[in-house]
């Protein structure tokens, strides 16, 4: 993938000696294990252990720097800001910072760049500031591209308190710890986990048409498997049963228009 400006992400920075902790109370990955030069991915929760916000968390620029789907951007600093009661932190939008992907060393002195922690065929990312960055990249396109083809969903496929953090993957993405102790949402999630109930998954469907929009249902012959969540065209991220996926033999449809359902490498893994 050519370097890309991703122009649809915002940075929120979280500033002072309580920040780190502050986090660590709130997300689903261990904000401890952020070391210089590397990035989490975590995701904020409901007490039911669904996803509001997720994001990838890097430090720089004299903060940690959530790395979020701008149209949330907004909202994700109002949740933040009902959790902080006295904590001595600053939670803002940092509008002069911009988040790229695929560039490769360090594309301005006080650029942070570090790996995608998902995965690392999604590239490195790079959080700097827009004057300083180059200006002649193209814009998010070809990375929305490259994550349906690698079956990576994030931000709108989410939608906001509507799927639980293992069934959109959080876990194979590296975007949640078990080990780490209290969060939003963490007892749910930990139920999933021990007691393997998260049967469900985040797949990427194809068709040789233009998909139906969220909520039309999957089919395999007549049984429901799942329901589309977000459609790219000809390409879409469906909430799939895995279990109904193996056991149906018909051919998989949503609504009229034939799909094919992808399970991804890193996913089997």
């Amino acid at each position: 993938m050519e370097p890309v400006h991703l122009t649809d992400r915002a940075i929120v920075a979280l500033e002072g000696a309580e920040a780190r902790e502050f986090l660590q109370g709130l997300v689903t990955n261990d904000i401890n294990r952020l070391a210089p030069g590397a990035g989490l991915y975590a995701a904020l929760l409901t007490p039911q252990g669904k996803i509001l916000f997720d994001f990838l968390v890097t430090e720089g620029d004299g903060a940690l720097l959530l790395d979020c789907a701008a149209e949330s951007a907004e909202a994700l600093v109002k949740r933040l800001s009902m959790y902080r009661l006295r904590a001595k932190i600053g939670i803002a939008i940092r509008p002069q910072l911009s988040v790229y992907a695929g560039l490769s060393g360090r594309p301005a002195e006080r650029a942070v760049t570090f790996p995608d922690p998902r995965l690392a065929d999604l590239g490195p990312r790079s959080i700097g500031a827009l004057a300083e960055m180059p200006d002649f990249l193209e814009g998010p396109a070809a990375y929305h591209a490259r994550r349906l083809e690698l079956g990576v969903p994030e931000g709108v496929d989410f939608g906001s308190g509507a799927i639980f953090a293992l069934d959109a993957g959080l876990e194979e993405l590296h975007g949640v710890s078990f080990e780490k102790g209290c969060y939003v949402g963490q007892e749910l999630t930990s139920r999933m986990k021990h007691r393997g109930t998260a049967k469900k998954r985040i797949l990427a469907l194809r068709a040789d048409r233009a998909l139906p929009q969220a909520g039309e249902k999957i089919l395999a012959g007549d049984m429901e498997i799942g329901e589309i969540l977000s459609t790219y065209g000809l390409e879409a991220f469906a909430l799939v049963r895995l279990d109904r996926l193996e056991q149906g033999k018909a051919s998989l449809k949503a609504g009229t228009i034939p799909v094919t359902v992808a399970i991804p490498e890193w996913l089997k893994a």
